[in-house]
């Protein structure tokens, strides 16, 4: 018999608007679910009980009318995140008793949907790697084997969902954070276009590559969580591209993107890099389900090459100069010091001529992939990576360029403000996921969520779930606090 947590996030929506489940009964079935498995996958860094459901009990004095597709069902938010009232520690021991004193705009308009949050989820430190293995919370790890992480800055939010802790979670993407993850927890990671998403009310925009986006088990519980996020808000630095007809969610259901031409390519865009066959075979299997739904796939050069990397690298190490308390400096991670240091080294000239030196390089890209509707490349160069296996060595230096060559596609679309959303098409000999990366023109979300929701009807779907989703006993969690599972 399925449990509550089996359903999807719009089934769970579904069974309370027929009566058969309740917000607070859910919310508190994810709670219990949460207690037992949480720090095994190292998915919160907080947890809200009192306040969960207290807001489950609200929402279910909502009269059924001002109710949207996902009303009453339990989430989480990231803790990079701002959230009126509830610790936010950016990952950081240097903010270990933060409690901000107001929402995100992101966390505002969840809210506002009716969304419940049971917490806060593990990310890395500031949100400067792409793994989430920090000293407030237990690193996050990759629910389908334990040994594996679950990636970052999103990590807690992959792990909580890949778990069934909650079924949809809110992150943030400004180099693959929420791509990155999904790809390893075989979920579905959406980075929405520049201007989409509210980044508000506090920051600059930081230079347009992070955005808000959602991540799930399906594009249609993605869809739905892009629509409570993608409300316009005033003051916002980058315009927001139009709503489609029926919204996202619509969009996802009708899975009908027209016929597209798919440029296709492998070759790594940031780091000279060999590519797994694991990662290529993905995107021939997403290839061919493209052309037998009746688009052009072709073989293309990437838009942009390796000369990028040192122009974003630039742009990275001013984005590490987050303010933090001169006296907790000290607490920060050698690789978060590291990135500050090089930051710090900037100057406001050479700042500026490598954002416009990096403009150029998205034009030229642009224009070179003119003729596509959407590019198809793998998410990641490998299909995993172990935990601990970028700070193995203890230098920050070479951590990030392990970070570089394990990542080298993601961060690209972040620089050209791009949507790009990461699909879990493939699987490892041992059973793990592969994702691959679709990207859309710029503002042409609605395509983007077309095209992957036909992929997932072509695929026969990909909801899958690791053994650990059944349950503790489930996880085969032995002395090392290890397991190994397939679903």
């Amino acid at each position: 018999m399925a449990e509550p947590h089996d359903l999807t996030a719009l089934e769970q929506a579904a069974a309370i608007a027929r009566g058969e489940l309740t917000s607070a009964e859910l919310v508190a079935h994810h709670l219990t679910r949460v207690d037992a498995l949480g720090d095994t996958v190292g998915a919160f860094v907080t947890v809200t009980p009192e306040r969960a459901l207290d807001a489950a009990r609200a929402a279910d004095a909502v009269p059924a009318e001002r109710r949207g597709p996902l009303h009453g069902v339990p989430t989480a938010i990231k803790d990079l995140t701002l959230t009126a009232g509830v610790r936010t520690t950016f990952g950081s021991a240097a903010f270990v008793d933060f409690v901000p004193p107001v929402d995100a705009d992101v966390v505002r308009l969840m809210t506002a949907a009716g969304l419940v949050s049971l917490g806060k989820t593990t990310t890395s430190e500031l949100g400067c790697s792409l793994y989430s293995e920090g000293l407030v919370a237990p690193p996050a790890r990759n629910p389908w084997d334990l040994a594996y992480t679950a990636g970052g800055s999103s990590g807690g939010a992959a792990a909580a969902v890949a778990t069934g802790l909650v079924p949809v979670a809110q992150g943030g993407d400004g180099g693959g954070s929420l791509r990155i993850p999904a790809a390893l927890c075989g979920l579905v990671g959406y980075k929405p276009s520049r201007g989409l998403v509210s980044g508000g009310p506090l920051g600059f925009g930081a230079f347009g590559l992070p955005t808000n986006g959602p991540i799930g088990r399906t594009v249609a519980d993605v869809a739905a969580l892009l629509d409570a996020m993608a409300v316009p808000v005033p003051g916002e630095p980058y315009l927001p591209p139009p709503r489609p007809a029926g919204g996202y969610l619509g969009v996802a259901r009708r899975a009908d993107p027209g016929r597209l031409r798919v440029g296709r390519f492998t070759a790594p865009m940031l780091a000279d890099e060999p590519v797994h066959p694991e990662c290529v075979a993905a995107v021939d299997r997403a290839a061919a389900l493209l052309t037998t739904a009746g688009h052009e796939v072709v073989e293309i050069d990437p838009p942009l090459g390796p000369a990028t990397w040192p122009l974003f690298e630039t742009v990275w190490y001013a984005l590490a100069l987050t303010p933090v308390p001169p006296a907790r400096e000290a607490q920060l991670l050698p690789l978060t010091r590291f990135l500050r240091k090089r930051g710090a080294a900037l100057g406001a000239g050479a700042l500026l001529t490598t954002l416009g030196e990096l403009q150029a390089q998205v034009r030229l890209g642009a224009r070179r992939t003119a003729g596509y509707d959407l590019l198809l490349c793998p998410t990641l160069s490998a299909p995993q990576a172990p935990v601990g296996w970028f700070t193995a060595d203890g230098d920050p230096a070479a951590d990030f360029d392990r970070q570089r060559r394990f990542s080298p596609y993601c961060a690209i679309f972040n620089v050209t403000g791009d949507p790009s959303v990461s699909v879990p098409v493939g699987r490892t000999a041992a059973g793990l996921p592969v994702g691959v990366l679709l990207s859309g023109r710029y503002g042409d979300d609605a395509r983007l969520v077309a095209a992957a929701a036909q992929l997932e009807h072509c695929s026969d779907g990909w909801d899958r779930h690791p053994a650990i989703w059944r349950g503790v006993d489930s996880a085969n969690v032995n002395g090392s606090g290890l397991g190994r599972s397939a679903a």
